[in-house]
């Protein structure tokens, strides 16, 4: 129901794969806000009763697959996809012809081992996809899924919406201070992304003149207000709320911080700051490992350690010439795997191998 890289993944994906001429259709809970964002993508979208685990929504995607069948079901999150199993099985017993189920898994959170959720993962899914190495290991040993049913395909980004601003035209247009060290993040303000982490580290910076700069919004919004007002911040932070093009304020940073410190897979927005050039300070969580490499691509700080935080973000500050060394490691480390086309090709052979093994 809420926005974030998982809602962008999906609507990216829709977009590129209707460029390579295929139909897709998205089926979206009601109130979603994937549903007002699926137009600017370009993308058909249905609001349907999905938005939780109850029969009536089953019913409302056997009706809607029933009158426009589709190949393939891609569900991205946990509601859908049960409902999604529920549906492609009933059109299976009572067609010839039924959709197969594709589940992609976003996020490192643990999947039940329960008799439920074994049928779901391993008879009703064709395929799993997840956004990362580390969650596909996950799914394998702690899961018991076969590895020859599970693919890692991570986000993929367009490449040439970054980097082609200038630092000091970015901050002319965002009306940002022009002299001043800027260190931001851009996420959905849940718990863990690590927001706090990055606030407490404000006061701690040796760099008196640096601000912060927090892009996103989300159910975290207040609780990180209240502790700008606690530390008496407000002239350090920023909180510039949602924006649909982050390019910019990509642009304007002299240091980007993720400071997850659970269920990620491989994060769109660090994934954008590489391509943006931006020296990158996160963790290890989830599957970030696999393109935050210590010191060669990024600085990796220990999970919620606000010191930690300020100390990588001082020594980016104070080593410019490093710091730009490093960012351009990263922008070549993920340029040659982390593209759009990668990823829309990769999912494309996920699809047409979940086909072929239907018709077996």
């Amino acid at each position: 129901m809420g926005w974030g890289g998982q809602e962008i993944r999906t609507l990216t994906e829709a977009q590129g794969f209707l460029a390579r001429g295929h139909r897709v259709e998205l089926y979206a809970a009601e109130g979603a806000r994937i549903v007002d964002g699926a137009p600017r993508f370009g993308v058909p979208v249905h609001a349907l009763p999905i938005g939780r685990k109850r029969l009536a929504g089953a019913r409302a995607l056997i009706r809607a697959l029933g009158s426009s069948p589709v190949d393939i079901v891609n569900a991205h999150s946990s509601t859908d996809a049960w409902l999604s199993a529920l549906a492609c099985t009933w059109l299976a017993r009572t067609r010839k012809a039924a959709p197969v189920l594709v589940r992609t898994r976003h996020v490192s959170i643990p999947v039940p081992n329960d008799a439920a959720t074994k049928w779901l993962y391993r008879k009703a899914t064709a395929r799993v996809v997840t956004t990362g190495d580390a969650l596909r290991r996950q799914l394998i040993d702690d899961n018991g899924l076969d590895p020859e049913r599970v693919d890692s395909v991570p986000t993929g980004i367009d490449g040439s919406r970054f980097g082609v601003i200038a630092r000091d035209a970015a901050r002319r247009e965002l009306e940002l201070p022009r002299d001043v060290p800027l260190v931001g993040i851009v996420a959905t303000l849940r718990s863990w992304k690590g927001h706090r982490f990055l606030v407490d580290a404000v006061p701690r910076l040796r760099h008196r003149d640096a601000r912060l700069v927090i892009v996103g919004d989300g159910p975290q919004r207040a609780a990180l207000e209240a502790q700008v007002d606690t530390l008496a911040l407000r002239d350090r932070v920023l909180f510039a709320g949602q924006r649909h093009d982050v390019a910019p304020w990509l642009a304007a940073l002299d240091v980007f911080v993720l400071p997850s410190y659970a269920n990620e897979g491989v994060p769109q927005a660090l994934l954008q700051a590489m391509f943006a050039r931006v020296p990158c300070v996160t963790t290890d969580a989830g599957a970030i490992g696999e393109i935050a490499r210590d010191r060669d691509t990024a600085r990796v700080v220990p999970r919620e350690d606000a010191r930690a935080i300020s100390r990588a973000v001082d020594d980016l500050l104070d080593a410019r010439d490093e710091g730009r060394a490093m960012a351009e490691r990263a922008f070549a480390f993920v340029a040659s795997r982390c593209t759009l086309d990668t990823m829309l090709d990769r999912m494309e052979a996920v699809f047409r191998r979940a086909l072929r093994e239907r018709r077996r």
